[in-house]
């Protein structure tokens, strides 16, 4: 090979290279602030900072919510505007440590700032810094199904469990749905693995494009099954989505190798109310909506009646 062929290709190696590197920075510059947990529990964890205050404490209802023993209910906020970022301690009970130094007055963050409450590090990045890159992927592997990109189950139960203390607290509606896809052991043993594969993954798309609000939770708890976390959301109103979704998946063409895919599903729904103590109890009453659903004939949305 000529060295002309050389340079030509050495050029569009490092042009290529170029491109990757500008596409990761632009892909940063959409990142807000945030803390990053690199100490203690829920170590990995990733907090975005939005613009205005950020409260971080024990109670359910802090934007920021880390329930662990030498936490304060309200322990510190966070303020955010264009020009700067300011640490303030709510005169904590155990303080509130910013490099190792306890902090005695708001104090203004620079990138990579450790904060230490309890036994909680967290780091400070700011807006669009490319650290969060890859902390945002080693969260991504921690806390999603492979398979179909939804949350994990043990993100989902950790998450459920939150919600509930803030309806608690708040007094806030909540409502889980539960999805089963009817017969899908049979569709396996018929069709393939692969094509049960196939029918999770363009289920959960047409979940996550059709039915996902910011701030609602999406988690395939496994095998088929999945689940939908709505905040703010009453039972009526999970009712219609949960519903609205069943009739999406109906409808949907499954079609696979050339092979159209016989797909349904029963869902489950529940409402935190009184009886309610914690998530697993929410989780207990959606699941027997949906046992409901599938002794009721399958493909059809009930919710529980306590």
């Amino acid at each position: 090979m000529s060295d002309d062929n050389n340079d030509t290709n050495a050029t569009i190696v490092i042009t290529d290279i170029r491109k990757a590197l500008d596409s990761l920075e632009e892909e940063a510059k959409q990142r807000p602030a945030c803390l990053v947990v690199v100490g203690g529990e829920l170590n990995g964890s990733i907090f975005n900072l939005p613009t205005g205050e950020t409260v971080v404490g024990r109670n359910p209802d802090c934007s920021i919510p880390l329930d662990f023993h030498g936490i304060s209910r309200r322990h510190f906020t966070i303020n955010v505007n264009e020009t700067e970022v300011v640490l303030n301690d709510l005169s904590s009970a155990n303080g509130t440590y910013l490099n190792n130094l306890k902090l005695e007055a708001p104090s203004i963050l620079n990138r990579g700032d450790l904060i230490k409450i309890g036994s909680i590090a967290m780091k400070y990045l700011p807006k669009g810094d490319p650290e969060r890159l890859t902390y945002d992927k080693l969260h991504e592997e921690a806390n999603t199904d492979g398979l179909t990109k939804c949350y994990n189950k043990t993100y989902f139960n950790n998450q459920l469990e939150l919600e509930v203390k803030k309806s608690k607290i708040t007094g806030n509606p909540l409502t889980l749905l539960i999805f089963d896809l009817d017969y899908f052991k049979k569709l396996n043993d018929n069709f393939g693995h692969d094509a049960g594969d196939f029918v999770l993954k363009e289920k959960s798309k047409i979940i996550r494009e059709n039915g996902i609000r910011q701030g609602d939770i999406f988690a395939r708890y496994g095998g088929e099954e999945f689940c939908i976390l709505l905040p703010n959301t009453n039972l009526k109103q999970g009712f219609e989505i949960a519903e609205r979704l069943r009739k999406l998946i109906e409808k949907h063409s499954f079609t696979y190798e050339d092979k159209r895919l016989p797909v349904t599903a029963s869902i489950g729904v529940a409402d935190y109310r009184q009886g309610v103590n914690n998530g697993t109890d929410l989780f207990k009453r959606a699941d027997s909506a949906v046992y409901k659903s599938k002794e009721g004939g399958r493909n059809q949305v009930n919710f529980f009646k306590g």
